[in-house]
C-alpha cells in the first residue's frame, strides 16, 4: 500500500489514490490512442494499474492524464504509460506530472529509474533521465506485438 499524496493547481489535481482514476478513460486512451500499447486487453492494463504506483491528473473531476511507476520502492523504478490527453497539452502539465512523481516520498533515493519514450527525450531531460550509459548491458525480451497477437 503506497502512500496516497495530492497536489492542486488552478483546477487540476494530481493524487496517487487510486479510487480515483478512472479506469475506462485510462484503457481508452492507452488501448487506443497510445503508440506503445494499442490494443491491450481491460484486464491486463487493470492488473498492470493493480501492480504498479499510479498517478492520475484530474480537471476536476475529469482524468486527463496518468503514469505509473512499477517499483520495489527501495532500488528501482521503471516509469511507464504516461500520457497528458492532447486537449490538455502544452500547459506545463506534463512538467508538473514529472515533477510529482519525481519527488514522492516512496521514490527517493532509488539506485535506478528507466522510461521508454519513442519522443518525449526533452521531458525526460529535465528530470534527470538519460540515453543508457552502457547499453551493452541492458537486455530484454519485447513483444512489441503482443496484444495484436491476442486478438
Amino acid at each position: 500500500m503506497h502512500t496516497i499524496v495530492e497536489e492542486i493547481k488552478n483546477n487540476f489535481i494530481i493524487s496517487t489514490d487510486k479510487s480515483k482514476l478512472d479506469i475506462d478513460a485510462i484503457h481508452q486512451y492507452i488501448g487506443g490512442d497510445s503508440y506503445w500499447a494499442q490494443g491491450i486487453p481491460l484486464d491486463v492494463l487493470k492488473k498492470s494499474i493493480d501492480n504498479s504506483m499510479c498517478f492520475g491528473i484530474y480537471d476536476s473531476d475529469k482524468q486527463i492524464g496518468f503514469a505509473r511507476m512499477i517499483t520495489d520502492c527501495s532500488t528501482f523504478a521503471y516509469l511507464a504509460d504516461v500520457y497528458i490527453l492532447e486537449a490538455y497539452r502544452g500547459n506545463g502539465l506534463s512538467k508538473w506530472l514529472m515533477e510529482f512523481i519525481m519527488k514522492h516520498p516512496e521514490l527517493q533515493g532509488l539506485r535506478r529509474y528507466m522510461l521508454a519514450t519513442r519522443d518525449a527525450h526533452g521531458l525526460y531531460l529535465q528530470y534527470g533521465f538519460k540515453p543508457v550509459s552502457n547499453p551493452e548491458n541492458i537486455m530484454e525480451i519485447r513483444n512489441a506485438d503482443i496484444y495484436k497477437k491476442q486478438n
